[in-house]
């Protein structure tokens, strides 16, 4: 895509106004409170939604305490004087047809009402603000603010084109409402040209995808006479936000092909041929298909960035571990950052035994061709820190696995080719690049996930790394089958504690999940475990803001408050019950030392404990074959994705798994579809799109997992696969052409707005 000479502008400063300059600060005050306080944050503050005069808001879906705006009918409307209290009121009456909703006004006088009496005359429409408050059993609004279609215009002319246009309903507050904001949105709007809005499309992006400027766009959106008008002015503005988010992607992936990197490339004879001969087990072809995309791009002269994605358990640390030797027979070292110290050691054992005596390099019983595999982690003693340190350094180690602590300077690698980061989204820019900086020249990049992504949400946040997926289960493993039970059901959790002692004396492990330490751990209960594990996910957050985006209420689904189940009640409740007498528990949670935790974990293991209650800290990682069965109490108050993990804690050797999810979650909440979707599949990526449904996109680009906070004003992930595969591939040409933008001034200012602080630091977790 070719650079026009006239394309070099500079970007006008109209957007960056203060409000308070141009509507004045009475003007402005009321918007600041919402957020908006330049040009720019006014115009891109786009209607939540659009009604039409003739379409009335259905009256019996408000709720008491809730700041409302409806569009109704008057019906009636009366003064009188008050005796008992002194004064005047009027009573008014809208309605929508069916149900009615009361409007009262207080005054000191019969007069100061006369204005709302002339005005709200039966027959007329209009929308009326404020919050719903209950009178002797009817719904009604206090000194509502209101607007009445087709009166409140300039003339006559002006009120009959206002009343045959559909009004923008837009995020206000009380003392900014709807149509306040939409006469801001005017004055600001009206005078401006194109000249003072610079436009981030491109000309020809624009006429390929049939897409109007920026000006005509916003004018679209915020002053529409139909309904076509406002749809076509959304396409253009949620096409820019693609747009603009694509084409840093692009620039990240171009800057990337540029850097240069040591060429790793397969070295015959050496630990990876050794270990390929050794395998106790046949890889699946997703596995062989994946290694020879690792081995090719690790052998290149350019660093590979590549995201590496999977179902449970489908093998992804062998391919990791493989990709690891490449680098190692060809010099190198790997480094492998894991987000926990369980998982961490957790991940050196597993190597280890994989690699047996090809990981003894230097101790006796080593093999000729070997290296090691070092652990360091910020609990560990003087004397094992010090060692690992020196074998990082020296080069020993071609394997060094650790969590933060790698992040240190005192660790020194002696020639550092890859970097694989476990579980990414646990970590910020700053930190991995801390890691590929203690490598001479940039290291190649592994970044794995065991939660599988929707392929919208990985152009949108993983868009500048290529992809890898495994979906195939190596043979051998037997399956889990998962039943929800109802927790006020006694017989039923009784039930549940028998299939455990029935698991246990056949030989099998049992994992109880509870999403709090101890019964004050308030903390934990908000975040549903310990700092060793992920976030307990809320039950129904805010729907994101958006044009056709039901506003959902906040809260946990309607579900009733109650006290979670804690790892150190449950513990003592099961070492009581009959269902399990002579059985020893265990405990495991981040407040654990990790020793105790190394040794609960390997209690556990070896079957010495058979029954280990714990947080979410066994989520990710935690590999125990003969794990055979699992309860998670307070299911409900998990997500989908979380709860897949969880449950591919089991079932992991030939026996089959049997996981418990004790809720209780009323039928018809979004905690009951979960839990029904979990227990109807075991596809993760079909529970991953199921997931995504239910819980909204969130902020891809920030810290918000879900919810209304989204960056993405109007683009949504769930809905917009074609607009973001479309962007994609026109950013990707024009950043072909200009890797750097320089041409597109406009283009580079809306992604270093669009992408300013967290939501940059987010996407550079990537």
């Amino acid at each position: 895509m070719s650079v026009p000479d006239d394309a070099v502008v500079r970007p006008g400063a109209r957007m960056d106004e203060p409000l308070a300059r141009v509507l004045g600060e009475r003007s402005a005050a009321p918007l600041a409170k919402l957020g908006l306080r330049t040009t720019g944050d006014l115009l891109r503050h786009y209607p939540r939604r659009y009604s039409e005069p003739g379409t009335l808001t259905d009256l019996a879906s408000l709720a008491i305490g809730e700041h409302v705006t409806v569009m109704a009918q008057v019906q009636q409307a009366t003064v009188r004087e008050m005796r008992s209290r002194g004064g005047a009121m009027l009573q008014a009456v809208v309605t929508d047809g069916s149900r009615n909703l009361h409007l009262t006004f207080f005054a000191k006088r019969r007069g100061a009402l006369r204005v709302h009496e002339q005005r709200l005359l039966p027959g007329r429409t209009g929308m009326f603000t404020g919050v719903v408050s209950d009178y002797r059993g009817q719904r009604q609004l206090t000194h509502p603010d209101y607007q009445l279609v087709g009166v409140d215009a300039d003339d006559e002319a002006a009120a009959l084109v206002e009343a045959s246009r559909p009004i923008p309903i837009y995020p206000a507050s009380a003392s900014a409402p709807t149509w306040r904001v939409q006469r801001c949105v005017r004055t600001v709007l009206d005078p401006l040209t194109d000249a003072d809005l610079p436009d981030p499309l491109p000309e020809q992006v624009r006429a390929r995808r049939g897409l109007a400027g920026l000006r005509e766009a916003l004018g679209l959106v915020h002053e529409p006479y139909d309904d076509d008008q406002w749809r076509r002015g959304l396409d253009r503005l949620r096409f820019e936000e693609a747009f603009v988010l694509q084409a840093e992607l692009a620039r990240r992936r171009a800057r990337t092909a540029q850097q240069e990197a040591v060429a790793r490339p397969r070295v015959s004879g050496r630990l990876l041929d050794l270990f390929d001969e050794r395998l106790p087990f046949t890889l699946t072809a997703g596995q062989r298909e994946v290694g020879s995309v690792l081995a090719e791009e690790l052998a290149g002269a350019h660093p590979m960035q590549r995201l590496l994605q999977g179902e449970v358990g489908s093998g992804k640390t062998v391919v990791a571990l493989r990709a690891m030797l490449q680098v190692v027979d060809a010099g190198g070292q790997a480094a492998l950052l894991a987000p926990t110290e369980v998982l961490a050691a957790q991940h050196v054992r597993t190597l280890r035994a994989l690699l047996g005596d090809l990981a003894e390099g230097g101790f006796l019983g080593g093999t000729d061709v070997s290296t090691r595999v070092a652990l360091l982690t910020g609990s560990q003693g003087a004397a094992a820190r010090r060692e690992n340190l020196l074998d990082a350094a020296s080069g020993r180690a071609g394997i060094v696995v650790g969590t933060h602590a790698l992040l240190t300077d005192t660790v020194q690698f002696a020639d550092l080719g890859l970097v694989v980061v476990d579980e990414q989204h646990r970590f910020g820019v700053e930190q991995r690049d801390l890691l590929r900086a203690k490598a001479a020249q940039t290291p190649h990049l592994l970044v794995m996930t065991a939660t599988p992504i929707p392929r919208t949400v990985a152009m949108t946040v993983f868009g500048d790394l290529e992809t890898s997926t495994l979906r195939e289960i190596p043979a051998g493993r037997s399956g889990v089958t998962t039943h929800v039970v109802p927790a006020d059901n006694a017989a039923w959790v009784e039930r549940a504690w028998q299939r455990v002692r029935e698991e246990v004396d056949r030989g099998g492990r049992a994992y109880v999940v509870c999403p709090r330490i101890d019964p004050d751990d308030v903390r934990g209960a908000r975040r549903g475990g310990d700092d060793d594990g992920a976030d307990l996910l809320a039950e129904d957050l805010d729907a994101g803001v958006g044009i056709g985006d039901p506003a959902d209420g906040p809260g946990a689904g309607g579900l009733p408050a109650r006290q979670l189940r804690s790892v150190v009640e449950v513990a003592a409740e099961l070492r009581a019950r009959p269902a399990l007498a002579g059985v020893p528990v265990g405990e495991l949670h981040g407040r654990m030392g990790p020793d105790e935790k190394e040794r609960a974990l390997a209690d556990f293991t070896a079957g010495r404990v058979p029954v280990l209650v714990s947080t979410t800290v066994i989520e990710v990682g935690v590999d125990v074959p003969e794990a055979t069965v699992m309860v998670v109490l307070d299911a409900d108050r998990f997500g989908i994705s979380q709860l897949h993990q969880l449950r591919g804690r089991i079932g992991r050797g030939s026996a089959p798994g049997l996981c418990l999810l004790v809720a209780s979650a009323p039928d018809g909440t979004p905690a009951a579809t979960r839990l029904a979707t979990l227990a109807a599949t075991s596809d993760g990526f079909e529970l991953a799109a199921v997931d995504l449904g239910l819980r909204r996109e969130g902020d891809v680009l920030g810290a918000a997992q879900s919810g209304a906070a989204s960056s993405l004003r109007l683009l949504r992930v769930t809905r917009d696969a074609q607009v973001i595969a479309d962007a994609r591939a026109d950013a990707r040409e024009l950043v072909d052409a200009d890797p750097e933008l320089t041409g597109w001034p406009a283009l580079r200012a809306a992604i270093d707005q669009q992408l300013a602080g967290e939501r940059e630091e987010f996407l550079d977790r990537a």
